[in-house]
């Protein structure tokens, strides 16, 4: 039996690779498990500056399984709300709480649930032949996983209406034209330009990277007075840490700084 999600590292970067090929990734129980078990002990990793979050296989993730949910004879309103809340949720809040950038490395299709899981994501890199789609419409179903919510918050909602109620493929040029997707590549070079571009955000001050993650996060539901009050309480504490001084002495002596995330 295959691995639902296989974790590797490279140095200070870390790769989660959905590994479910044969089912196009779609997320079953111990994949959701899997996922939630490797943001967790990634969160915890001082060694670990970046994540790169992948697919093995056609796909990047098309959506739940269903045929394994149809396969389930409970089919409650209470299953559906103990899904969402207690494995999806915990997923989509666990990649946008976790102290370090994650770069979604998306191929092929992104669908349901699966665009959820990109979009909750710092940056996504696409490749020329991948799509987004919230088929959700079609299934006589919302879109989940908090689709709408980052949908809306990317562009605007006019637009973000117009692809949930339409539930059309959205290609990864157009999710570039859109702002979606940070970068278009070709499906060759996928792995390796989010690799690389993840090693050089792992290179950064770790504090000063996961504190502006959180500054920009909580931005979007925060007031610019709030924001701004934020905004001197990091760097309060930034300007007391030996990152903050080792860049100040690396600048001096006009060399690069060597950061240890303290």
């Amino acid at each position: 039996m295959n691995t639902p999600v296989v974790l590797s590292r490279k140095d200070r970067v870390a790769i989660i690779e959905l590994n479910r090929p044969d089912a196009l990734n779609a997320i079953d129980i111990p994949m959701r498990r899997a996922l939630l078990s490797s943001l967790d002990e990634l969160g915890r990793d001082a060694g670990v500056g970046a994540v790169v979050l992948a697919a093995n296989g056609k796909a990047f993730c098309s959506g739940a399984d269903l045929k394994a949910a149809a396969e389930n004879p409970d089919s409650s309103a209470r299953r559906t709300a103990r899904t969402l809340i207690h494995d999806f949720q915990p997923i989509v809040e666990a990649l946008t709480r976790i102290d370090k950038p994650v770069i979604a490395a998306v191929n092929g299709a992104a669908a349901g649930v699966g665009l959820s899981l990109v979009l909750a994501c710092d940056l996504i890199v696409m490749d020329s032949s991948a799509y987004l789609m919230s088929p959700f419409i079609n299934l006589g179903l919302i879109p989940d996983g908090g689709a709408a919510w980052f949908l809306t918050r990317r562009l605007g909602y006019a637009r973000a209406f117009e692809m949930l109620a339409d539930a059309e493929k959205l290609p990864a040029e157009r999710c570039l034209q859109l702002g979606i997707a940070n970068r278009v590549v070709m499906p060759e070079a996928l792995r390796g330009d989010c690799e690389q571009w993840a090693t050089k955000l792992a290179a950064r001050a770790p504090l000063a990277l996961a504190l502006t993650k959180r500054l920009a996060r909580l931005s979007l539901t925060s007031s610019l007075s709030d924001t701004l009050t934020m905004e001197a309480e990091f760097q309060t504490f930034l300007a007391t840490t030996a990152d903050a001084r080792e860049a100040i002495t690396a600048f001096g002596e006009k060399r690069a700084p060597t950061f240890y995330g303290r």
